[in-house]
């Protein structure tokens, strides 16, 4: 028994010296998994809006315009 609450003891001692460093890795890595989780939000935001952009723009009906080449093709004809 005496064995036991001593292993207790020093494990307590230990984890009490090591709890500053435990504590700022904890915090340093809830901020690096906040930020990935971040990073990947904003990425599939952006490929969201994107993705309806182009997909409002491509419905849209495009603008076509007329040329007409008579001039040119009669004067290369008269050349």
């Amino acid at each position: 028994m005496k064995e036991m609450s001593q292993e207790k003891v020093n494990r307590y001692k230990e984890e009490k010296a090591n709890r500053k460093k435990m504590l700022r890795r904890q915090k340093v890595m809830n901020t690096v998994r906040k930020t990935v989780v971040s990073v990947v939000c904003v990425a599939v935001l952006g490929w969201i809006g994107y993705s309806a952009y182009s997909t409002y723009t491509e419905s849209q009906p495009r603008e076509s315009y007329e040329v007409d080449y008579s001039a040119v093709t009669e004067y290369l004809q008269g050349a």
